[in-house]
């Protein structure tokens, strides 16, 4: 199992996202501290508190191309 950070900051990064996780066949979730959710659902995401970084949760043996796409969801690194 790979898991790591995102955010989704904004309904546009929201939508890409959704479309981007319903584009692969294997199962990938959202956590936080108290719930995990279906990464495929739009409405599922937006019950997240999305002002915190989630973490995404996907099988590793299947997920290296989706993994790889997700860079654009990781959190901006502040100095």
């Amino acid at each position: 199992m790979y898991t790591t950070s995102i955010v989704l900051s904004s309904i546009e990064a929201v939508k890409k996202f959704v479309t981007l996780t319903n584009s692969y066949t294997f199962p990938i979730n959202l956590t936080t501290d108290k719930y995990k959710i279906d990464a495929k659902s739009i409405m599922g995401v937006f019950s997240m508190d999305l002002s915190q970084p989630v973490t995404i949760e996907v099988p590793s043996d299947e997920g290296k191309d989706f993994i790889a796409q997700l860079d654009q969801f990781k959190p901006v690194k502040q100095n």
